[in-house]
């Protein structure tokens, strides 16, 4: 039988004999790992109620485990009795004032209450007295951090990574401090050294791609990946990032290749069956690009992007009908993504739902009102529909939103002169020429009777440079 199986049977037993104990209110003996687990498993589910259950229970078995009691005021943290977290650790610290352990707890409660300056005091206190801890140079660079300090912050998360650089989670967060900060271009060098050190870590290959793929240096990223997986032929998230690298510089072949790779050497996910299906979908292979998508859905039927994928597929091959469905699904799944609304809208006026189609677009215009495409798209099946008013009103609305879109000016000045409002028409051009000349051609494009009217020639002709 797979060990890997087994450990996993052997860690339900666990979970079982423990929630039979609390349902039958009996009293079974657990070993201090076993308690651990259980504690574990319960906090990483976010299950705090469970989890400080099984804290008493191992503190009535175990009542002088110090680890257990830390357990436990760090649950209580999570569960936000800071109370109550803080009365334990304090009782710890006046009996072990040098654990670092303990220490680090109380920082890290302090942190989660937003009390930062005493943070700090605690976790540089815990990371003297032990030395070459990664997991407290993280905390005190995530207190850093939260409090606002990003450069200081940096200089801790790199400290922990010197020490450990397997800790994913501190690659993450310096990275994204050295994006607020501008300072990715200047890490370089911090990043290369791990390289030089030792040119056959596959993890600071990794670390040194993700870098440069944070700096758009989309080749020197896809280098220094396929470096990681040479080294490490099984490391499935190196592939799934050279693949989002090759993405970025439109080589969508071998982004496949590279996600089917990650998929040798991992469960089969949702997210990557996607993102093959848009890779399929750019390259224009439908059927194969349709068929990854359903993949995704199969794995999470909650996928919205693959929904929408498909909608995206259906409407390229004018099957509007069927479009409108996946992108319905799309927006119901995810109704905050204002692509979704956009997309739908033209699908439903292509198969005649006007009114549905009107929906959309104010849907997409609250979402995303710095979209010119939704307030033209909208405005446009007003005017065909004859609510000229309407549609008037609309790009005004889009203007008062986005008063330095020539395009609005330009759109709102035909529909001005369409409805014979020449005096207005010609402001609204006359704003449009001073934000952008040479767009004053979308005028004849809406409308090309206007390129007969003298006086809008006459207006245009004084804007001529």
């Amino acid at each position: 039988m797979n060990e890997e199986f087994e450990d996993r049977e052997e860690a339900l037993e666990i979970i079982r004999k423990f929630e039979d104990m609390l349902a039958n209110n009996s009293s079974v003996f657990f070993d201090l790992a076993d308690f651990e687990f259980i504690i574990d498993h319960y906090t990483t589910s976010f299950n705090y109620t469970k989890a400080i259950q099984a804290c008493n229970t191992a503190l009535n078995q175990y009542p002088f485990s110090t680890e257990l009691l830390i357990d436990k005021s760090q649950i209580l943290a999570m569960a936000g009795d800071f109370t109550e977290a803080l009365e334990i650790i304090k009782k710890l610290e006046l009996s072990e004032p040098e654990n670092a352990d303990v220490l680090m707890t109380h920082g890290i409660i302090y942190t989660q209450q937003g009390e930062f300056s005493e943070a700090i005091d605690y976790l540089k206190r815990a990371a003297i007295l032990a030395e070459n801890r990664d997991d407290i140079l993280f905390n005190i660079g995530l207190t850093y951090q939260s409090w606002g300090k990003f450069n200081s912050a940096i200089k801790y998360y790199k400290k922990c990574l010197e020490i450990n650089t397997e800790n994913e989670i501190a690659l993450q967060e310096l990275l994204y401090c050295l994006e607020v900060t501008g300072g990715l271009e200047e890490s370089i060098s911090f990043f290369q050294q791990f390289v030089d050190n030792d040119p056959y870590s596959a993890l600071a290959w990794f670390n040194l791609g993700m870098l440069h793929f944070k700096l758009a240096n989309f080749e020197k990223a896809v280098s220094a990946f396929d470096y990681a997986t040479i080294i490490k032929n099984d490391f499935a998230i190196a592939y799934v990032n050279l693949a989002n690298a090759y993405v970025c510089l439109g080589e969508f072949a071998k982004s496949v290749d590279a996600f089917h790779q990650a998929l040798e050497h991992e469960e089969p996910s949702a997210d990557i069956y996607c993102n093959i299906g848009e890779c399929y979908e750019k390259m224009g292979q439908w059927d194969l690009s349709r068929r990854y998508y359903q993949k995704a859905i199969d794995l999470n039927p909650e996928m919205d992007e693959a929904w929408f994928g498909i909608g995206v597929i259906l409407n390229a091959q004018e099957k509007w009908f069927e479009a409108v469905h996946f992108f319905r699904k799309a927006a119901q799944i995810y109704d905050e993504n204002p692509e979704y609304w956009l997309a739908l809208g033209a699908a439903e006026y292509n198969v005649g739902n006007i009114v549905s189609s009107l929906e959309s677009y104010e849907k997409a215009s609250i979402l995303s009102p710095g979209n010119r495409e939704v307030w033209l798209n909208w405005s446009i099946i007003l005017h065909e529909q004859g609510n000229y008013e309407e549609a008037i009103d609309t790009i005004k609305n889009a203007i008062e939103l986005n008063p330095d879109d020539a395009e609005l000016h330009y759109r709102l000045c035909a529909y001005m002169l369409a409805a014979g409002k020449y005096r207005e028409a010609y402001n609204y051009l006359e704003n449009a020429l001073i934000l952008d000349f040479d767009k004053h051609k979308l005028l004849f494009e809406y409308f090309p009777e206007l390129e007969s009217q003298r006086a809008l020639s006459r207006i245009i002709d004084q804007y001529r440079k």
